[in-house]
């Protein structure tokens, strides 16, 4: 399925939630690094693997940052609550950034979404009691902002995630870098 047929097989393999050479191994070709900076690019935030996120901030030895507007999969990932209380209690600093409820920004991107201002309001609220047991955690901060975010950012050190909002697209469907 190689040649005219790439976009074909990348089609496919999105449908079906798996990467190209999955399907087509014998026809992987290799393709050299988009950088050296660059290690992955997910087509979809859904599509990163559960434990690239573990594996990401459990690697963390002096700094986790968070830069959402709910980050709500996350918020409900207990496993990855816990990974950040440990990450805090073996020193690392972790600032979480929820985006405020009361922004317009907040409801603007519900908006460019496509799931309305007030689903991403709550969404917002909703992160914000799901971390709550994290905020009497020393070492773990978190806080509200009013920005308008171009992309999520996720940090681990020197090391980040980016997910991408793209007008239209709801984040877990957008990429992440």
């Amino acid at each position: 399925m190689r040649g005219d047929g790439d976009r074909d097989a990348l089609a496919v393999a999105d449908l079906l939630h798996v990467d190209e050479n999955d399907l087509w191994p014998e026809s992987a070709r290799r393709r050299p690094p988009l950088s050296t900076e660059i290690k992955a690019v997910y087509p979809h935030r859904w599509a990163v693997p559960a434990n690239v996120w573990r594996t990401f901030f459990e690697s963390a030895q002096t700094e986790i940052g968070i830069l959402v507007y709910s980050g709500l999969f996350l918020a409900e990932d207990a496993g990855l609550l816990r990974i950040l209380t440990q990450r805090a209690a073996a020193g690392v600093r972790v600032r979480i950034l929820l985006g405020d409820s009361t922004s317009p920004h907040v409801a603007t991107r519900g908006v460019g979404e496509g799931v309305g201002g007030d689903v991403m309001v709550s969404r917002t609220r909703n992160a914000l009691t799901l971390y709550q047991p994290l905020q009497t955690v020393d070492g773990i901060e978190i806080r509200l902002h009013d920005t308008i975010l171009y992309n999520s950012i996720y940090r681990a050190d020197n090391d980040l995630l980016v997910n991408l909002h793209i007008y239209g697209t709801r984040a877990p469907e957008a990429p992440v870098i």
